[in-house]
């Protein structure tokens, strides 16, 4: 490849890059937006976040198509090729992140229809794991950014976190419905906007398992924790 070509490849890496960098930005707000309305109550920023939905939908779209296109253009190997196709699993990721934010946004709104419930004082253990996969979302787009291994090691062992304080939530629910017939609707919202904030924590481990295949050429999926730790150890 001439100089000239591979200057124009670089450029159409940075641009996809760069094109992921603010999809990403906008699923990040979308999520905070999500758990913020739960959390508060807030009726015109739920109806926000369902409508900027469309505009995720828009954005995989184009950098699938990008990637297609980059592909098709250049035929990139080795680490290039692996960039692009690892591009185009975690746009996936983003824009199932972004429908996870939809669905809290109007699960909430059916909550707040009702009335509130007295399950909504349970919403603390909500508002912490929110914000530990929001944060979760947000080192993760930055190892993306950055081919940050080690810190997306990290965040693939804090799904596991996630995972078992989704559990805590349900035991908590559960207790609430047995003592009071008449919170079982809210409850079982409640577990369900749970589960929302649980699958975007998968979907931030997903990608934080293709920074480390962008980076170290290695599927790292089903390898197990402590196999991948060392690996990304090993590779430092």
């Amino acid at each position: 490849m001439s100089e000239h070509l591979s200057k124009q490849f670089d450029n159409d890496l940075d641009a996809l890059r760069a094109h992921v960098t603010r999809m990403g930005g906008l699923v990040e707000e979308q999520v905070r937006a999500a758990l913020t309305a739960f959390i508060e109550g807030d009726r015109d920023l739920l109806e926000t976040i369902i409508a900027r939905d469309a505009g995720v939908d828009e954005m995989e779209i184009a950098i699938d198509s990008d990637c297609s296109q980059l592909i098709a253009k250049r035929q990139p190997a080795a680490g290039d090729l692996r960039m692009v196709l690892a591009v185009g699993k975690t746009v996936t990721d983003l824009e199932r992140i972004g429908d996870e934010a939809k669905k809290i946004a109007k699960v909430t709104r059916n909550i707040l229809e009702r009335g509130m419930s007295q399950c909504l004082m349970q919403t603390m253990h909500i508002r912490a794991m929110g914000n530990q996969t929001a944060a979760m979302l947000h080192d993760v787009l930055d190892a993306f950014v950055r081919g940050d291994t080690a810190m997306a090691a990290r965040i693939v062992r804090q799904d596991k976190e996630i995972d078992q304080n989704f559990r805590a939530i349900v035991r908590q629910m559960i207790t609430f419905m047995m003592e009071d017939p008449r919170t079982i609707t809210t409850a079982l919202d409640v577990i369900f906007i749970a589960k929302s904030i649980e699958r975007i924590g998968d979907h931030s481990k997903n990608i934080a398992e293709d920074v480390i295949y962008i980076t170290m050429g290695r599927d790292v999926r089903h390898i197990g924790l402590d196999a991948l730790e060392r690996e990304v150890q090993a590779n430092e």
